[in-house]
């Protein structure tokens, strides 16, 4: 089947030139990657943070892999994971996947097609705390044809169909979970003690410390080529840089602008550019903290408007980033085909951010800062401690708020506890980056109004128009007319001004000269960590300890 759909600019990194990859068929070895938080939770798809995903996604599987070139029309390319086969139906209404009869969960048990049905229960429960809710809604149920056979039912045909039920379903074990109330399954066990069916098996987890998973020697899919991953866990970016300098780690995936050309000049390491779909921002909460109420600053769209003018994007990103960013266009980086970096935002201009605000009725005091009658224009903006940036670029934008008036205090908090508090409504404003999916309507997850009450729209924005608009762009017949759509409805977004849209990074990564990475994708670059591999005669002491200290 052949299907229209969007093909994102999806310049896939091949990271690695030819040389970079395996070169020795045995396996062995052990990867540290050094990351910058620890993981909020490894429950797919109740997983909201990069180191989350990237430990995840080596325990669990979808049904399928996109292609190496990205998503494509229909299922063209998709590689076969926990599915060997799938057929459509005529009216492409519904699509049968086969479970591979060979996949084992951790624990031995075989996978069966109600694993798969109850995995779209959980991902589609909005009580579950999914993070997928808004992507899922065109799939009506996934029901049993036997015991190796899930059925997919849609409630129309649209380009996505093929993405949606593989690419934002991760096959969770049903009996393990099956008795979890989906109100408690952030809080199960289960979600820091994971069993799934990836090359790679859970074996512990000290919270801000260390991850380690072993290679799934028995795997279906073969074990991977190396033995051992380390997770080490550096909150404090110059401790996880030492730790790559000093060769106690392999992999660091972040390295800063100051430190690009230091890393550069160490023979044992290479520094690496990757694309990627990540976007920053300050959030505006519409709501007030942990209401439904409207917020008293931020429900006003004049005053996000106006705020948004008082603030210079352009100098904060090269104050910060100098060339290691660009400014942000929207809930739509750059590297999103539909992305359109034409339309307009609020500009610059203190002076008429003043003016908009004594419009409105705030107005300023003999101190300079401004209320409405007993409101303060005053807010708290929350910064997580792990970021540098985040917290460089919110004491930029504190002072030149104070030009306009407005009193901010950057409350800088751990990046758990920054987590915890944008799932419970619970700040006025806050630093804010995502990675996108690699689809127009992947804007929907994080602005989307279905996704308010349990999902991953923090600030509450709600437009219906918005949500409507990219619906109707995403699922258009042809091309020109989706796109058209969906410029409409960025400029929507932009209009609502929900955010301040600050950058697009442009990321390097450091690893070791002995580690070989090929598959480095730009939605993920740890996706391709199964075919990691050191050589043989490149191992070192802390390789040799292999899988014989780990019971399995």
């Amino acid at each position: 089947m052949r299907l229209f759909r969007f093909l994102p600019v999806f310049a896939f990194l091949a990271a690695c030139t030819g040389s970079d990859k395996a070169g020795d068929s045995d396996a062995g070895g052990t990867v540290v990657i050094a990351v910058g938080a620890d993981p909020d939770l490894l429950l797919p798809p109740l997983t909201n943070t990069s180191a989350g995903r990237m430990v995840a996604d080596q325990i669990f599987e979808r049904l399928a892999e996109l292609p190496p070139s990205g998503p494509s029309a229909g299922d063209a390319g998709y590689q076969p994971r926990l599915a060997d086969k799938w057929d459509w139906a005529p009216d492409s209404l519904s699509i049968a996947f086969h479970v591979d009869p060979r996949a084992r969960w951790h624990d031995g048990r075989p996978v069966r097609a109600t694993d798969v049905a109850f995995s779209f229960k959980v991902s589609k429960d909005s009580t579950s705390g999914s993070n997928v809710v808004s992507s899922l809604s065109a799939i009506d149920s996934v029901t049993v044809r036997d015991s190796l056979t899930a059925v997919y039912w849609f409630a129309r045909r649209y380009p996505n169909q093929f993405f949606d039920a593989t690419f934002q379903i991760f096959i969770v074990p049903e009996h393990l979970l099956k008795d979890v109330p989906m109100t408690d399954m952030r809080a199960a066990p289960f979600a820091r003690k994971p069993v799934g069916t990836g090359r790679f098996r859970f074996v512990s987890w000290t919270a801000n410390q260390r991850l380690e998973l072993i290679a799934d020697t028995a795997n279906y899919r073969g074990r991977p080529p190396l033995d051992r991953i380390v997770v080490a866990i550096a909150p404090d970016y110059a401790a996880g840089l030492a730790k790559l300098m000093s060769g106690e780690a392999d992999f660091y995936e972040i390295i800063r602008a100051p430190n690009i050309a230091e890393v550069a000049a160490k023979p044992d390491i290479r520094l690496e550019k990757y694309p990627n779909l990540q976007y920053a921002f300050m959030l505006f909460n519409a709501r007030a903290p942990k209401t439904a109420r409207p917020h008293p600053i931020f429900g006003d769209v004049a005053v996000r408007r106006a705020l948004a003018m008082a603030i210079d994007r352009k100098a904060i990103v090269k104050n910060v980033l100098d060339s290691l960013g660009a400014v942000g266009i929207g809930p739509a980086p750059r590297a999103i085909a539909t992305s359109d970096s034409t339309l307009t935002q609020p500009p610059f201009d203190l002076e008429g951010a003043k003016r908009m605000l004594d419009s409105i009725g705030w107005r300023a005091g003999a101190d300079g800062m401004r209320s409405k009658g007993a409101q303060k224009l005053a807010f708290s903006l929350l910064t997580p401690t792990s970021s540098a940036t985040r917290v460089k670029m919110a004491v930029l934008i504190q002072e030149m708020l104070r030009q306009a008036g407005a009193q901010v205090n950057v409350e800088q908090v751990d990046f758990n506890a920054q987590g915890a508090r944008l799932r419970a409504h619970d700040f006025d404003a806050a630093m804010q980056v995502i990675a996108t999916d690699p689809v127009p309507d992947a804007v929907l997850q994080s602005w989307g109004s279905g996704n308010i009450a349990s999902g991953t729209n923090y600030g509450a924005y709600n437009n219906p128009k918005f949500d409507a608009l990219v619906d109707s762009g995403v699922h258009a017949g042809d091309a020109a007319t989706g796109r058209a759509i969906l410029r409409r409805a960025y400029q929507t977004i932009l209009d609502d001004a929900p955010a301040v849209w600050l950058f697009e990074p442009v990321l390097f990564s450091g690893k070791h000269k002995r580690l070989r990475t090929p598959n480095m994708r730009l939605d993920a670059w740890w996706v391709g960590i199964p075919e990691w591999s050191i050589p043989a005669a490149e191992r070192i002491e802390r390789d040799k300890i292999g899988l014989r200290t780990v019971a399995q």
